[in-house]
């Protein structure tokens, strides 16, 4: 799977983990940034992280910021991306099941390293439950 993937300044670490982590089990990582020590802008990271999953380049996306909060605001600003913040291995697994998410937002100031990874483990394994389809479709209608 290819899986693009960016951070702001507060979560650059847990970023590169996450890369690591991927590249193990053998997706292709597309990393957006930001380069460590770069104090940045979170909206731009979730807008390059976006216009990779909309554009197909990318198959799904993972943001990282301190908290996952504005990374998650930012990323569903943009018509097509279900993003979702998650904290633990069952939300993860659930926003792919329930909600199709195509992009995964975790904070790096209240979540463990570990807990990011099986986040990421369990988002991945997930599949989305078509029996939720019609709830998608009024998102859409929505963002129309």
């Amino acid at each position: 799977m290819r899986i693009a993937l960016a951070s702001d300044h507060a979560a650059v670490d847990m970023r590169l983990a996450v890369a690591e982590h991927l590249v193990a089990q053998g997706h292709v990582v597309e990393d957006l940034g930001a380069d460590p020590g770069q104090r940045v802008d979170y909206p731009d990271y979730a807008a390059a992280v976006a216009g990779a999953v909309i554009a197909g380049g990318c198959d799904r996306g993972i943001l990282l910021c301190g908290s996952g909060i504005g990374m998650s605001i930012a990323a569903n600003k943009f018509a097509g991306i279900r993003a979702a913040l998650v904290h633990d291995a069952t939300t993860a697994r659930l926003c792919k099941e329930h909600n199709d998410a195509n992009v995964l937002c975790l904070g790096a100031r209240t979540t463990g390293p570990l807990i990011a990874l099986d986040c990421v483990d369990a988002w991945l394994a997930a599949s989305f439950d078509t029996r939720h389809q019609h709830r998608l479709d009024l998102i859409t209608k929505i963002e129309d």
